[in-house]
Parts: C-alpha cells; sequence; structure tokens
C-alpha cells in the first residue's frame, strides 16, 4: 500500500512538473518573458518583415514589396502605424509583458523579444490554433513613412567617429547644408587634445500664444562655440553665436558631471492620467531634449514636459540636478544676447 502510494504522489510530480514546462514554453505564460524594457520601446521606429507560426516554425507571410507595416511607438504612449500608405493612430501601454495596442482583430501581444534593433511580438488564438510571432526590426527616422510636426523634437542620435583627428566627435546626425560644409573647409585644421565636450539642449515650453515657437535650440561646441537658434511663426529665425571660454566650459562640465547627469534616467514622463491629459491641452508642452558629451561618456535626456505651465504646476517629476543643469545652459545662452556676431 505505501508503495503504490509513493508511486502516486511521484506520478503527481512529474504531471506538476511536465504543466509548469508547458507553461513556461507558452509565450503568454506569466514568467515565460522577462520584463518588458519599457523605455527601450519609447521613441522607436520598427518595420515588419514576417511572420512565423511558432509551432511548426513555418513562415507564414513575408513583407513584399506591396506590403509595408510600419510602427512608432511615441514618448506619449501614443502609436502611429503605417500599413501601405494609411496612417493611423492608437494610445499603447505596457502590462507586464504585454504590449496592448490594437492591431486589426487584435487586441493585445506578448513581447517575445526587445532589443536594440529587434522587435518579436507574439499572439496566440483562443481556439488553440496556434501561437504566431510578428517579427520587426528597428528602422531610423529616414527611413521609416512618419513625418513630425513643426513643433516637436527632431531625432537626436548620439555617436562617436573614431576617424575625427581631434580625438573623437560626437556626431547628432544633423543634416548640414552645402554652404556650411563648404566654410569648414576653409577654416584652420587645429589638433585639439583636451577632452571632448558637447552639449545640445532642444525644446521646452509651450506650443501656443500670438507667435508660438517653432524651434529654441542651444549648441556649445567643444571649442566653446555656442549658437543659439531661436524660430517663431511670425519672426522667422534668429541665430545668435559667441565663444564659450574654455575654462568655463570644462568647469560646468564638471559641475554636470558632479550632479549626476550621466546617470540619469533617459526619459522623463508622466505617471498619472491628469500629467498626461496635460499634454493634450493647449498651449501644447513640448517636450526637451538634453544631450551632453564629456570624455567617454555621453547622454541623451528627454522631458515630456519641462518646467511649470501658466498655472505654476509642474507635471513631471524629474531630479532638481536636471532642472539646476538646464538652467546653466540657458543663463550661458541668454547671456549673449546682445551680443551677435
Amino acid at each position: 500500500m505505501r508503495k503504490l502510494l509513493a508511486l502516486l504522489l511521484l506520478f503527481i510530480g512529474l504531471l506538476s512538473a511536465e504543466v509548469r514546462a508547458q507553461q513556461g514554453r507558452s509565450p503568454n505564460a506569466r514568467g515565460s518573458f522577462g520584463e518588458v524594457e519599457e523605455r527601450r520601446l519609447l521613441e522607436s521606429k520598427w518595420k515588419y518583415t514576417y511572420a512565423i507560426h511558432l509551432e511548426s516554425n513555418t513562415t507564414i507571410h513575408k513583407a513584399e514589396n506591396f506590403y509595408e507595416y510600419y510602427l512608432y511607438f511615441r514618448y506619449n504612449y501614443t502609436y502611429q502605424e503605417y500599413l501601405n500608405g494609411r496612417l493611423t493612430k492608437g494610445r499603447f501601454k505596457i502590462e507586464d509583458r504585454e504590449l496592448i495596442y490594437s492591431f486589426k482583430h487584435i487586441k493585445k501581444f506578448a513581447v517575445a523579444e526587445l532589443s536594440r534593433n529587434r522587435l518579436v511580438l507574439e499572439f496566440t488564438q483562443p481556439n488553440s490554433k496556434g501561437t504566431y510571432q510578428y517579427h520587426f526590426v528597428r528602422v531610423e527616422s529616414k527611413d521609416a513613412p512618419f513625418i513630425k510636426p513643426a513643433n516637436e523634437l527632431p531625432d537626436v542620435i548620439v555617436e562617436m567617429d573614431e576617424k575625427k583627428k581631434d580625438g573623437g566627435l560626437f556626431s547628432f546626425a544633423k543634416r548640414k547644408s552645402k554652404k556650411r560644409k563648404s566654410k569648414k573647409k576653409k577654416q584652420k585644421k587645429y589638433k585639439d587634445d583636451r577632452v571632448y565636450i558637447n552639449i545640445e539642449l532642444i525644446g521646452g515650453g509651450y506650443y501656443g500664444g500670438i507667435d508660438p515657437v517653432l524651434r529654441d535650440y542651444i549648441h556649445i561646441k567643444s571649442d566653446g562655440r555656442l549658437i543659439k537658434e531661436f524660430k517663431t511663426v511670425s519672426k522667422g529665425l534668429n541665430v545668435i553665436r559667441k565663444d564659450i571660454p574654455r575654462e568655463e566650459l570644462e568647469a560646468f562640465a564638471e559641475f554636470v558631471d558632479k550632479k549626476g547627469f550621466f546617470e540619469l534616467e533617459r526619459i522623463y514622463d508622466c505617471d498619472n492620467s491628469i500629467c498626461q491629459k496635460r499634454k493634450q491641452e493647449k498651449p501644447r508642452p513640448i517636450p526637451l531634449r538634453l544631450a551632453i558629451a564629456y570624455g567617454k561618456k555621453k547622454k541623451v535626456v528627454t522631458l515630456s514636459i519641462w518646467g511649470k505651465d501658466r498655472h505654476k504646476v509642474q507635471y513631471v517629476d524629474y531630479p532638481p540636478a536636471l532642472e539646476a543643469i538646464i538652467e546653466a545652459i540657458q543663463r550661458m545662452a541668454h547671456r549673449i544676447e546682445s551680443n551677435e556676431s
């Protein structure tokens, strides 16, 4: 009798282990995938490539020339999708390991993989016909069919160009006119072995009023050259240039480092419904983006709503250190407005 009971308990244990293993293999099982890194999804653009039936590992569809599908997940938890020339919009959210967004009859997907260049979404049919995986590759803004409105931030990509002679320059992937290039060639080249510093601050504030601001951009180069571009609807573009002493620039970079800028979060966004609602109200808040490179350290931080509105309300919670850094950059820029050169 005892042997029979022992065998029965062993059978139950093996059956439970098998059930747990099957759950682990199920794409929608809780715990089958790691936590979704939500910040990796924000401000990313993806191109659909193919779909497979997971159990049979059979490719059931490919994105040929006649089929184009792109996805753009925005910082404010809205998405845009482009399907064969048609652009639609909606809202998305991440819950546990699921991406909730509507595509045709499917309302949510399990995130099977999310890396820098690859996104895999899974959907299991309720009638148990199997699991389907939809594969996407990441694309740059220039290769995606999404148009950014004039009052929103341009994309900023920080990358190192090791071929430059001045110890490594960070290119922010901005288009330069032929005029600027020819002007640069005429300038005298020199070797600079000082620590590389580059600062770019763009956006912030609210889009509205009598003369809406289209562009508010500050760039401080490693040689201390400060350029401020300010463009409004009626007054057009105003450009101010001045040199910041290298000593002051180095002191500022050290200040930024001590404030822990390079350890900050990449995105500071709304954490409540009141903040999300404020994004849709007029005047519309313009996101602010700050990119700083100091030697080998580099960081890009985005704030969905910067500062306080006219009612003195601050909607996004971000560190006081970040506010101090941004205000210091603005003071350097505003100090030169009467010294245009």
